[in-house]
């Protein structure tokens, strides 16, 4: 088993989870000071279900593919590269938002959902199911895009699956030390530091993405001879050639080949290849200056101000 396969999972979890850990935390906090911890139930109960059902959806997700391979044989080498590519943009897509819009509002989270828990708490009844809700949508949140990101890399690795569940484990452990054993822990500079690393992930996602595309685009002109129009470039007597991928711009076998350290742990954690094309080069490298250049720019972007301190509804 290959464990350098688990760090990608690792460290999003990771990342998703001590952001989930301080909604958790903020809501906790808050039902203490407005006397009104025996609705702690509620959120312990909505952090276990957004759990199950994230990795239910995981399951399902997996399940759907496996039905097709299995009801239709003959395509098998189609339906797995485009369901894998179909994933990997899902992934890129909400992974690549959340980074941007989440660092955009990470300042205003503590007023949100203390917002968000005063018109709760004001209510005479279903008090319990709104904290639980609360909760659950922020959990669910994080768990799908880990889900799509473990979907689209890595459907049949048992190390991804580990380094999720080490990453939730991880994630709770620092929501432990700052909610409960009062831990200080600059929070800002490690989203930041994770932040940084995320982008380079999800760039080397975006190499692998286009990689499924064109092996769906191989299979599809290998069973349908008269698609072949289908592979606009197409080197036959190339030693190593793409379909739409355009020429080989990289060939690492010799200096860096990815079945070996450290060229594997670049392919787990930034989705290097020994051979990387024109049009993987490309879409990288701008994806990683348009999308990274956002990311920079919302590090110091100023929040709209709140307005006054949110009252603490008493029991």
């Amino acid at each position: 088993m290959d464990l350098s396969t688990g760090l990608p999972t690792f460290l999003i979890t990771l990342r998703e989870g001590v952001e989930a850990a301080l909604v958790v935390g903020i809501v906790l906090a808050f039902l203490k000071k407005a006397h009104r911890s025996h609705l702690n139930i509620w959120v312990y109960t909505g952090v276990g279900v957004g759990i199950v059902t994230s990795a239910l959806l995981g399951f399902l997700l997996n399940g759907v593919v496996t039905v097709l391979e299995a009801t239709y044989p003959q395509y098998t080498g189609i339906i797995e590269p485009t369901y894998e590519g179909v994933f990997c943009i899902l992934a890129i897509a909400m992974l690549s938002w959340m980074l941007i819009w989440m660092t955009r509002q990470a300042r205003l989270m503590k007023a949100q959902v203390e917002g968000v828990l005063t018109e709760a708490l004001q209510q005479e009844k279903g008090v319990g199911w709104g904290v639980f809700s609360l909760i659950l949508v922020a959990v669910v949140r994080e768990g799908l895009e880990t889900v799509l990101f473990i979907t689209g890399s890595f459907r049949n690795g048992l190390a991804a699956s580990l380094g999720a569940l080490a990453g939730v484990f991880v994630a709770a452990g620092i929501g432990v030390l700052l909610f409960k054993l009062g831990v200080k822990i600059n929070i800002r500079l490690f989203f930041q530091v994770m932040g940084v690393l995320l982008i380079l992930i999800v760039s080397g996602l975006v190499m692998t993405a286009w990689k499924r595309i064109d092996q769906t685009m191989t299979a599809l002109v290998l069973a349908n001879p008269d698609a072949t129009g289908l592979c606009f470039y197409s080197e036959q007597f190339a030693p190593v050639h793409s379909c739409i991928l355009g020429p080989l711009v990289w060939d690492g076998t010799k200096l860096l080949p990815e079945k070996e350290f450290p060229g594997i742990l670049f392919k787990s954690l930034f989705g290097y290849r020994e051979y990387i094309y024109l049009v993987q080069a490309v879409s990288y490298i701008v994806f990683l200056i348009s999308v990274g250049g956002l990311y920079l720019r919302s590090l110091n972007s100023t929040p709209p101000q709140t307005s006054n301190k949110i009252p603490i509804p008493q029991k």
